[in-house]
């Protein structure tokens, strides 16, 4: 099991064709209901690269952007009700505030046509996967979505799809 959740923590790098091309999977504990595999191997968090194509804001709920990174578009989406979410009132106030102006931030980076990097807990709404963002840092470097592509292969070959033993 331990092996299973080796990646748990990690935001791996994926391009959007593998992201699309994970398996939900019933993950069997209450915690996490739901998880995505590939090979094997469970993936709950992802990073990924790409060119904003598409963005709507419905304001104070949430920002939905897709990425395109070549292989496919990835739905985004960044909650923006963390003031009046139930989930966050047994957070502290002062946190929930910080965490909503974060996220207020990282909406306002968020415009067509640039290259930003996002991380976040790879989710599923109405059976298609999306990420669910926890961060957002637009790119200045036009060398980035090149050695993301890299680094995806890469890790695939030597992490991602290495069977443990």
């Amino acid at each position: 099991m331990e092996q299973l959740r080796r990646l748990y923590n990690t935001h791996v790098k994926l391009l959007a064709f593998d992201l699309l091309s994970l398996t939900q999977t019933p993950f069997h504990s209450p915690s996490d209901p739901i998880s995505f595999s590939r090979r094997g191997t469970f993936f709950f968090r992802a990073e990924t690269v790409g060119t904003i194509t598409s963005r709507e804001l419905k304001p104070n709920k949430f920002l939905k952007f897709t990425v395109d990174d070549g292989t496919g578009c990835i739905v985004c989406v960044l909650w923006l009700n963390h003031l009046v979410s139930p989930y966050f009132s047994r957070c502290s106030p002062p946190s929930v505030r910080l965490i909503a102006q974060m996220a207020s931030r990282f909406a306002a980076e968020v415009r067509l046509g640039v290259v930003a990097r996002v991380r976040g807990r790879i989710t599923s709404y109405r059976g298609a996967v999306q990420i669910t963002v926890s961060d957002v840092v637009v790119e200045r470097d036009p060398n980035v979505e090149t050695l993301h592509w890299l680094e995806c292969m890469s890790l695939a070959s030597k992490c991602y799809d290495v069977r443990p033993s």
